[in-house]
């Protein structure tokens, strides 16, 4: 049986070399992934490396954002899957386990008296006004991507502000808002593709 090859890509863009490729990028990915990847796996994927465009890493984060498990390693296992099947999938998800694992067993062994002090709390704080202003950055430059959006930038953006009053100002249950606006939004985007087919 004939082992999957890379598959081809949109003109100007990359695509993995070998599923060793795949295994080293997500590793140095997972790696600098502290506080969080989405910002690091953006500028990896779309900006280094070109495997996907700032369009296309949308729409995939988008998918793996709904699916059940960790956003990054959902993404991994697509783009891996994508390029060289099961054992691509494999490999990216494996670069993405193994280093960290390796590296939080140590860490963990080596400040097991020191996480509970204040200065080990009080740093672990700061990171985390570090970690959402890195989000934050992400989101901004994402927004960018939604210029070519069937449904046009003003209805996204409405959408995003709707998703973003549910979840961070009513507290509402990320799988009710998933459940309520992402049909809506699904259907009126089918809606506006039908119609620019349509013309």
């Amino acid at each position: 049986m004939s082992e999957p090859q890379a598959v081809p890509h949109s003109k100007g863009l990359n695509s993995p070399q070998s599923k060793a490729d795949l295994f080293v990028s997500f590793t140095w990915l997972a790696l600098q992934g502290f506080g969080g990847v989405l910002t690091v796996v953006q500028r990896v994927l779309v900006e280094e490396k070109k495997w996907l465009t700032q369009e296309q890493f949308v729409e995939d984060w988008a998918v793996a954002q709904i699916l059940p498990g960790p956003n990054v390693v959902n993404l991994g296992l697509m783009l891996g899957g994508r390029h060289f099947g099961l054992m691509g999938a494999l490999s990216a998800l494996a670069g993405l386990l193994l280093a960290p694992c390796a590296l939080v067993l140590v860490l963990a062994a080596a400040v097991a008296g020191f996480a509970e002090t204040p200065v080990a709390q009080g740093m672990l704080r700061g990171l985390g006004a570090v970690a959402a202003g890195l989000i934050a950055a992400v989101g901004i430059k994402l927004i960018i991507a939604l210029k070519n959006n069937p449904m046009g930038r003003l209805t996204c953006l409405v959408i995003g502000c709707l998703t973003f009053i549910a979840i961070g100002l009513l507290r509402l249950p990320l799988g009710w808002v998933l459940l309520s606006l992402g049909p809506l939004a699904g259907v009126w985007a089918a809606h506006c593709i039908k119609q620019r087919d349509g013309a």
